[in-house]
């Protein structure tokens, strides 16, 4: 079995996916910035390695000592900062793929689904590039990710759901609850038939594990349960659950609710995962967003 590298792997969707790569016979060297990130991955199972994106000695070490990396560490604490955190997550693809040149060793990163369309409107496809977003840069990292494949590494993409979702979220959904509270009424934007695709976290962690032992060079996989849930139905749920009215709210105004998330919070982002399940064998087996939200964790505290 193989000994793979996990960047993030402290992190939301990366301690689930260190206990799937142990489960699977596998062994892991998780990067860990702080105290904390390190017991959580040792806790999990897996060998520490102390370092951060900014330093790419820890990077190059943890690669090195692998047979393979999985890429998830992201800056995500700052979405005013998106380019700077691009920047640094383009530096350690670049390096990833220094060292993993003409090995055909598996390198799997984390991208996400926002921006990806599907000609004639449908839901988008693992086939269907990546966005070019101006001011967004992180889909061009994807893209450099896949060219990699000429390169001699094994490379592929896991395009992440806007929810990722599962007790102790911490992402998209949590801070459209706490809009909500905040506000004292749920609210989407427009009609609010725009929809988000979702997946329970365990499942997106098995998908990356899927990628590092199967997938070919070049390839994109998609880890979605369901092809897209309107906002309107999650701000429905929302308002139940928390007692508040259900609104809409214009497009020109959404930043007054939603605040920084105003420029996600109206994409309407169907995504189909035919080819992952078929090509891999996977199929979702934790609850739906819906689900999971009914179960009521989301409100508590």
């Amino acid at each position: 079995m193989a000994r793979y590298f996990v960047t993030g792997a402290s992190g939301w969707i990366g301690i689930p996916l260190v206990h799937d790569l142990i489960a699977n016979g596998h062994s892991v060297l998780g990067l860990a910035r702080s105290d904390a990130g390190a017991a959580r991955v040792e806790a999990a199972g897996a060998d520490v390695l102390r370092g951060n994106l900014d330093d790419l000695d820890s990077l190059r070490a943890g690669a090195e000592q692998a047979d393979g990396v999985i890429h998830l560490a992201f800056r995500h604490d700052d979405f005013t900062q998106m380019a700077a955190a691009a920047a640094a997550d383009r530096a350690a693809i670049d390096l990833f793929g220094d060292i993993l040149e003409n090995t055909n060793k598996p390198f799997v990163i984390a991208s996400g689904s926002l921006g990806v369309t599907h000609p004639g409107g449908g839901p988008a496809t693992e086939e269907d590039p990546a966005p070019e977003i101006p001011g967004f840069d992180r889909p061009l990292n994807a893209i450099a990710t896949l060219k990699l494949a000429d390169r001699g590494v094994r490379s592929s993409v896991v395009r992440l759901p806007p929810s990722v979702h599962g007790e102790g979220d911490k992402g998209f959904v949590p801070w459209i609850i706490s809009c909500a509270r905040e506000h004292g009424v749920s609210r989407y934007v427009g009609d609010g038939a725009n929809r988000w695709p979702s997946t329970h976290v365990a499942d997106a962690a098995r998908v990356f594990r899927l990628a590092a032992d199967e997938a070919k060079p070049g390839s994109v996989l998609h880890p979605i349960d369901d092809t897209g849930i309107p906002i309107r139905d999650i701000a429905t749920v929302i308002g139940r659950h928390l007692d508040l009215p259900v609104e809409s709210i214009p497009a020109d105004r959404a930043a007054e609710h939603f605040a920084w998330m105003a420029g996600f919070i109206g994409f309407d982002n169907p995504m189909s995962s035919e080819i992952t399940r078929n090509t891999y064998n996977w199929a979702p087996t934790g609850p739906s967003l819906i689900e999971d939200l009914e179960a009521g964790h989301y409100f508590q505290g």
